[in-house]
């Protein structure tokens, strides 16, 4: 199994890159988070990999951090969660939101992601509720507190996009009621 790989990043062409390593050009699937973050053309780029072999072809995906693969590892073992589903959620949240997203058991939030219905996000909270945490002690939840969520849901309800909404709560005190919560949210919008 390739692990990581160092090269040239030749290509770019979200979601796929080209890296030459040694004259040898690796095709890989990165998440949107990851393509973001790649070096110029040209320049040397090293990255995390996952590689899945199927009978038809054998496919690498890319990382640019720890968190980013084992998530993705870990989205894998939900049923019904390809890698092509794995890489779309890791496109369209960062890994931190998921967690978040898991812990306060909102399936609203994942169903914002291209491909994930609430039966898909569901199930993804339910099976990875305690392991995606517990592997990823690095990347805490930003926001456990209930009236987080709530405050979080309130705002979303009032037309706010969910980062706004993250931005706002990340602010106020932990200990903050419902209705003083979404006030000063608002002041601070």
């Amino acid at each position: 199994m390739i692990g990581r790989i160092k090269g040239q990043l030749v290509e770019s062409n979200p979601p796929h890159i080209l890296v030459d390593v040694h004259g040898v050009g690796y095709e890989v699937d990165v998440p949107m988070s990851t393509f973001y973050n790649l070096p110029a053309l040209g320049s040397e780029v090293t990255l995390l990999t996952h590689m899945v072999v199927r009978e038809d072809a054998q496919l690498l995906y890319g990382f640019l951090t720890a968190e980013e693969r084992e998530t993705f590892r870990q989205l894998l073992k939900v049923s019904g969660i390809g890698a092509r589903t794995a890489l779309s959620i890791l496109s369209g949240m960062s890994v931190a939101d998921l967690v978040n997203a898991v812990a306060l058991q909102q399936a609203s939030l994942l169903t914002r992601v291209p491909g994930i219905g609430k039966k898909t996000a569901e199930r993804l909270i339910l099976e990875l509720k305690d392991k995606l945490t517990a592997t990823l002690s690095g990347v805490t939840p930003s926001a456990t507190n209930s009236n987080t969520a709530d405050i979080i849901n309130a705002l979303i309800g009032l037309g706010y996009s969910e980062r706004e909404a993250n931005l706002a709560v990340k602010k106020l005190p932990e200990d903050i009621s419902v209705s003083d919560g979404i006030r000063m949210a608002l002041q601070n919008m």
